[in-house]
């Protein structure tokens, strides 16, 4: 077993063999370090190796809760025992305020194995909890990169696919259609006719569905701007659903891609799971950038959930939401009670010049 290293602020070589005694009674395998300045003091704890402190309160020029002050300034973490003698409760009490691990009266030495130990085995717990937080939030700052990553990837891999869609089926699809009008307008045949203008209606569905998907994959109504983009997603998916979207909003500034492809799609995955899981009649989407920071809330009428509803599995989409946020320092509020609806709220960090007013009502 390593033997425990100690330093001990004290001027009194008496009472520092009457600690050391003390430790050696017990079961605790010590090495005490005496010293009596606080310079010395200071360059031992420097050099390291240091495993508690035991400190008197009143020394030559200064006192133990000296030495804690520098202690704590330096940002280092040890136990820190005060063994005096009688200082009054009030003292001790504000030595515990400010955060020693405990007082010893020399007068009750005895109790001073059980408080060291009790303040290494604090002092251990302490620092566990720390390297265990420590390698949490590494473990979540690498969840984030990796989202991140992999988000990006989607968006790189859905623009190559909305690419080859447009250059080789679109193309294709348009070449068909070409071909087939030439043949309606060159053959006479009642029966011949009426294949070529059901194949002229598929071609057509197909160039339709082909330029849906596109948009899906990638939205190049972005370019136009985010509330442009907003307010054609929102204008289609009345269109397509029946119900009731109203989209609101100010802006201060141009929103970077990045930051508009992320309110982009948690706008259409929001709308997504409306339509899916709400039963709601009318959708209100607000978006504003005042002080700085990017916000669209998404609300519906529909049936709202219970807090257990959104541990469940379908919830999977709202921490695809969150880490998306998440990817570009943003975070995805959810409020909702049963029968009250649902309100998305994300925001994102932002800096804003100009102003632009926008509403629009399907």
């Amino acid at each position: 077993m390593t033997d425990l290293r100690i330093l001990h602020l004290e001027d009194n070589p008496a009472d520092h063999e009457l600690v050391v005694r003390t430790l050696d009674r017990s079961d605790l395998s010590c090495v005490v370090t005496l010293v009596d300045r606080l310079e010395d003091f200071q360059d031992c704890i420097r050099q390291g190796g240091v495993d508690a402190v035991l400190a008197d309160y009143h020394l030559g020029g200064f006192s133990g809760m000296d030495a804690w002050e520098w202690l704590r300034e330096t940002q280092q973490e040890l136990p820190f025992i005060i063994v005096s003698g009688a200082i009054g409760e009030a003292t001790v009490a504000d030595a515990m305020v400010r955060g020693v691990s405990d007082y010893v009266d020399k007068n009750r030495l005895a109790r001073l194995p059980a408080v060291l130990q009790r303040a290494l085995d604090f002092h251990a717990s302490r620092q566990a909890r720390a390297m265990a937080q420590a390698e949490l939030a590494e473990s979540r700052r690498r969840l984030v990169d990796l989202t991140e990553h992999l988000q990006a990837s989607i968006d790189r891999e859905r623009a190559d696919i909305a690419r080859e869609i447009h250059d080789d089926i679109g193309g294709s699809l348009a070449a068909a259609k070409l071909d087939l009008s030439w043949l309606a307008r060159h053959i006479d045949d009642p029966q011949a006719q009426g294949h070529i203008r059901a194949a002229l209606e598929m071609a057509e569905h197909a160039l339709g569905a082909s330029q849906r998907i596109m948009r899906n994959l990638r939205p190049a109504v972005l370019d136009q701007g985010l509330m442009p983009a907003l307010q054609w997603l929102t204008h289609t998916f009345a269109e397509r659903t029946g119900l009731i979207v109203r989209l609101k909003g100010q802006l201060r500034a141009e929103v970077a891609p990045g930051l508009a492809m992320v309110v982009y799609r948690t706008t259409q995955e929001a709308l997504t799971n409306v339509l899916k899981h709400a039963q709601a009649t009318e959708v209100t989407l607000d978006l504003s950038d005042l002080e700085a920071v990017l916000t669209l809330e998404i609300a519906d009428n529909g049936r709202g959930a219970y807090a257990g509803d959104m541990e469940k599995l379908q919830s999977f989409g709202l921490l695809g939401l969150k880490e998306r946020a998440q990817s570009v320092g943003g975070w995805l509020d959810v409020v909702t009670e049963p029968g009250r609806g649902m309100t998305l709220i994300l925001s994102l960090p932002l800096a804003g010049e100009t102003s632009k007013d926008w509403e629009f009502n399907e």
